[in-house]
């Protein structure tokens, strides 16, 4: 008989990489004002910490990523989500740059999230977790810094979500940033965004194995809610030109409509339902509900006062935005709103705006402008350094 796949809760002891626990064990306070402890980052780290230790590049990641941007990904088996960015020669060179990628904090592979032993109960927090903020998974990236004995790094990059902790990194921490590259991102979640993250979220609380986010006692899985979830989601980082190019309206495995029910006719239909069975696999219901909530919260503006240029007053570091003309989930417009207040907080920015038509995954494919910009400006930023 064919054992069942574990759990991603029950792998998280086990996975390949190191894991820190921050502040000697002790409780970190989240902006909610809940204390939260003690905190473990499992990360991931590439090339040399070199003498000056001012060669670190902080990979930030998006939602459904994890701290395995390069090499092979442990539970899928499949290259790392940034394979095209970061490695040797690449944009983020791994033979120049000390890199660090850590599983963001309300993780589920390795770090402390929901899917985590609650000290206190000594069974997994389920909901009882904290709601927790981008500006607590940054609190906690400075923190894991610390740790490694790193007081500043040469660069904060990420995409999408990863990209509001670029932002919230330079605004939190603006002596610590030499240079900040957010793509595809925003200084805050839109109310299209945040309607989207609601369905994915009733979904999953739908589902009658959520079991009020505590299946994990019961030896279930919220699988068809956490994949219907996925799916919605996925739809967003795609655009219809990517979509019709990929799929058009082709029939799957079949020459005629099947008449047949609702089952997948169509080749989109398929390859939807895919993503979200693979992506179960992989990713903790409970951490999407967090995660998804923490971007939501996310708002730099009304952080401070209504005035989003004293989010970055003060600070020297340099920034290179980047969006895509074909991105209708984080578009252009909410990137030059980011770079207009950067400008009024007289901060040295650019900007390039780069034609695709791949949506919003097309911070994560293959992308010569992209590679090209990036790599370009970080090797200006590293020899304004000294290296």
């Amino acid at each position: 008989m064919t054992q069942a796949p574990k759990a991603v809760h029950e792998i998280q002891d086990d996975l390949p990489g190191p894991r820190a626990e921050l502040a000697g064990g002790a409780a970190v306070r989240l902006e909610s004002g809940e204390r939260l402890g003690p905190v473990h980052v499992a990360y991931q780290t590439w090339g040399t910490l070199n003498e000056a230790r001012d060669n670190t590049v902080l990979i930030c990641h998006a939602l459904t990523g994890d701290q395995y941007a390069f090499g092979i990904h442990p539970v899928t088996g499949k290259t790392g989500w940034w394979e095209s960015m970061v490695g040797p020669g690449k944009p983020i060179d791994t033979d120049r740059y000390y890199v660090i990628c850590p599983n963001c904090l309300g993780g589920c592979m390795g770090t402390t999230g929901p899917a985590a032993v609650n000290p206190a109960t000594g069974e997994l927090y389920g909901t009882s977790f904290p709601i927790i903020t981008i500006g607590d998974m940054v609190h906690v990236q400075a923190m894991l810094l610390d740790h490694l004995g790193i007081e500043k790094v040469m660069c904060v990059i990420g995409g999408s979500m990863g990209a509001m902790q670029v932002l919230d990194w330079v605004a939190r921490y603006p002596d610590r940033v030499v240079s900040a590259v957010p793509i595809a991102g925003a200084a805050r979640h839109s109310a299209q965004n945040i309607a989207f993250h609601e369905v994915g979220r009733q979904a999953i609380m739908a589902d009658p194995n959520w079991c009020g986010g505590f299946y994990y006692r019961e030896g279930k899985r919220p699988e068809k809610g956490l994949s219907v979830a996925r799916m919605a989601a996925h739809i967003t980082y795609l655009s219809e030109p990517a979509l019709w190019r990929k799929f058009g309206r082709e029939l799957q495995n079949r020459y005629m409509k099947s008449y047949e029910g609702f089952g997948a006719d169509f080749q989109v239909e398929s390859y939807l339902r895919h993503q979200g069975a693979s992506f179960v696999e992989r990713f903790d219901a409970n951490a999407y509900l967090y995660i998804t909530r923490a971007m939501d919260y996310f708002d730099l503006e009304a952080d401070h006062g209504g005035d989003l240029a004293k989010a970055w007053q003060g600070t020297r570091a340099r920034f290179l935005l980047t969006s895509f003309t074909s991105d209708w989930l984080f578009p252009t417009s909410e990137s030059k709103e980011v770079v207009h207040a950067l400008i009024r907080a007289g901060v040295n920015v650019s900007f390039v705006e780069i034609e695709s038509d791949k949506g919003h995954d097309a911070f994560l494919l293959d992308e010569p402008d992209l590679f090209e910009t990036t790599s370009g400006f970080l090797d200006s930023v590293a020899r304004s350094l000294g290296f």
